[in-house]
């Protein structure tokens, strides 16, 4: 695991905190997400929760990114309703997203404190979907 850190895009940040206040009710949207794609665009999205394990909000993010054209993302964070500010991506998401976007940063950390780092940075020692993939021809 490298302790590399880049700049923080705090304009993300603000955006995932103004639909996590603005957009997220009770129980059903509890977590908003925010993603800067590589033309420069943000894309916002709320989880939606179930007891069945329904779709975080980075991953409703990625379909929402997808369906507006942008499929590739540079920077991503999530942020908590009740201004629980920045929460690091489930075990999950961390997954997905380095299948994904293997050159994402992702932005954690509390306060003052936040950090944007390599998503491959949150799972050291990870399975790589792609390297694990038949080739087609």
């Amino acid at each position: 695991m490298t302790a590399q850190t880049h700049p923080v895009d705090h304009e993300l940040i603000q955006a995932a905190a103004h639909v996590a206040r603005t957009r997220c009710r009770g129980d059903n949207h509890t977590m908003a997400a925010a993603a800067r794609t590589h033309d420069g665009r943000i894309v916002t999205a709320v989880n939606a929760y179930h007891f069945t394990g329904g779709p975080c909000a980075e991953l409703v993010l990625i379909g929402t990114a997808a369906a507006q054209g942008a499929y590739e993302l540079n920077t991503i964070v999530a942020v908590g309703d009740r201004d629980r500010g920045v929460v690091p991506p489930c075990g999950r998401c961390r997954q997905v997203l380095l299948d994904y976007f293997p050159t994402l940063e992702v932005i954690v950390g509390d306060g003052d404190r936040v950090r944007a780092v390599p998503v491959a940075d949150l799972l050291p020692e990870s399975y790589v979907w792609a390297d694990h993939q038949l080739d087609a021809e």
